[in-house]
């Protein structure tokens, strides 16, 4: 058993937020070329896809991680979205709809940098956000209540259990930063001029919801971690680690797969040696 996987309900304030795995940097460089090679054989049985979905406060480290864990992985085999806030076109769908047409082919691992799970992490903080919607019975903030993001919840759950039994193959990683850890990486985007540009005053703003947030990721987390699709609770103050992490537990769970290539048909084994002949005979 995974030591990170959310097996059943827990408190995020009993989770180490820092933990250091020797050579993290070393055996990650391992990892991702071996994660590259079960990736090809996957893109060649065409059978299964891969869903992974980060989540995190700002700072985390979530975009360091994606290039650092899936560098080595073909590119034609991966592919990156990262959901800001909705379009006027994504709004006049239901709030699954972007995150659905999204999802990876066969063959591909597909990365949702933020995910569908914002529509009950963000907008349980900010509940007025809901509004843009336009959902029918929604009036006024009262119907956003406990009931209303259970459901959510319940339809994510629901989900998640399509897909999978239709191949999508889903690990869930929250990247569990300490308050201090953030502080001092908000503080470094400021002192460093190179870094600037990722700062934001909304990092203030939403820094001072902390504890909201904390209450809402620990509710999704026992909420929706389930066997089809699991949440991981990574310790993210050390990136190396974190990323060695979540590297370990990608490759672990595909290798279980046991991926294979297609065979040549018959009829085409039985003239290998004639094509062969051709070609170094032209």
């Amino acid at each position: 058993m995974n030591n990170y996987q959310v097996t059943s309900n827990i408190k995020l304030s009993e989770h180490n937020t820092k933990e250091i795995k020797k050579n993290a940097k070393k055996k990650l460089k391992k990892l991702r070329k071996e994660i590259s090679e079960v990736q090809d054989t996957m893109y060649a049985e065409g059978k299964y896809a891969v869903l992974i979905c980060l989540q995190g406060m700002d700072t985390s480290g979530k975009d360091s991680l994606i290039r650092e864990v899936f560098k080595d992985v073909n590119a034609r085999g991966v592919e990156v979205h990262s959901f800001k806030v909705p379009t006027e076109l994504e709004l006049k769908h239901d709030y699954l709809w972007r995150h659905y047409i999204a999802l990876p082919a066969k063959g591909k691992i597909g990365i949702f940098n933020r995910t569908h799970y914002e529509n009950v992490l963000v907008t349980r903080v900010h509940p007025e956000y809901v509004f843009s919607e336009n959902i029918p019975s929604i009036k006024s903030l009262d119907d956003l209540n406990v009931d209303f993001y259970n459901k959510r919840m319940e339809e994510i759950n629901n989900f998640e259990k399509h897909i999978a039994n239709n191949g999508t193959i889903i690990l869930k990683f929250f990247l569990n930063l300490s308050k201090d850890e953030q502080k001092n990486r908000l503080l470094r985007r400021l002192r460093l001029k190179q870094k600037n540009w990722k700062f934001s005053p909304g990092d203030l703003k939403e820094r001072k919801l902390w504890d909201k947030y904390q209450f809402c990721y620990q509710e999704l987390l026992n909420k929706t971690s389930k066997e089809y699709a699991p949440w991981y609770v990574i310790p993210a103050d050390d990136k190396p680690t974190a990323r060695l992490l979540v590297a370990q537990t990608i490759l672990n769970t595909l290798q279980q797969f046991n991926f294979k290539e297609p065979e040549l048909p018959e009829k085409y084994k039985v003239e290998i040696e004639n094509y062969k002949s051709q070609l170094e005979n032209e």
